[in-house]
């Protein structure tokens, strides 16, 4: 057998030849808006626990509600997104911003959080943090899920179809809790004017 002469490759083909490798991706901006959305969650649902002041508890609230809205978008959910918005970034936190001001509980000096819960919180947040653990553990994430599609007539029909009757009860509920502020915020020289 004739021997095998060492042939000079290009450099270009021997890149060519070489089986392709996926290159590392740089952030691209829906990691970027998530990392920042998630440190919205995160940062402002810790301001909620730990200001002193009512009302900034509430507008961190707010804050928490409209950067987890923005992730709900962000996984292709802009229903629930919308949902998110309307319900709890609108309706409840205007509703507790109405309650704080009705009862005057805005200006009330509170106590410093954490006072005697702390080993309790350390203890439940750690069960928390184990469970989540757990379940990250267990999971089989190979296995994708089928995507579930459900257009806006499909809820619309489920919602005032379906669970028409647990939708008109939540609104009464709704308006028992503000008839119920309205009732706590009355001042008592008010009633003794009426009489």
């Amino acid at each position: 057998m004739p021997a095998l002469e060492s042939v000079a490759v290009p450099e270009r083909d021997r890149l060519s030849a070489q089986p392709s490798q996926p290159e590392l991706s740089t952030l691209d901006i829906s990691s970027v808006l998530f990392f920042l959305l998630a440190i919205g969650v995160v940062g402002a649902g810790i301001a909620v626990v730990t200001l002193r002041n009512i009302i900034h508890s509430a507008v961190a609230m707010m804050i928490c509600f409209g950067s987890l809205a923005g992730m709900y978008a962000l996984l292709g959910a802009p229903i629930v997104a919308a949902a998110q918005v309307l319900i709890y970034l609108g309706a409840i936190s205007v509703l507790i911003l109405f309650a704080i001001m009705l009862t005057q509980a805005g200006d009330a000096n509170l106590p410093a959080p954490f006072h005697r819960q702390g080993p309790i919180a350390v203890v439940v947040a750690l069960a928390i943090i184990g469970l989540v653990g757990w379940a990250v553990v267990q999971t089989d994430w190979g296995l994708l899920p089928e995507a579930v599609s459900a257009g806006v007539e499909d809820i619309a029909n489920a919602v005032f179809t379906t669970f028409a009757l647990p939708f008109e009860i939540i609104s009464l509920l709704i308006l028992v809790a503000i008839i119920g502020a309205i009732y706590l915020a009355r001042r008592p020289e008010e009633d003794e004017r009426a009489n």
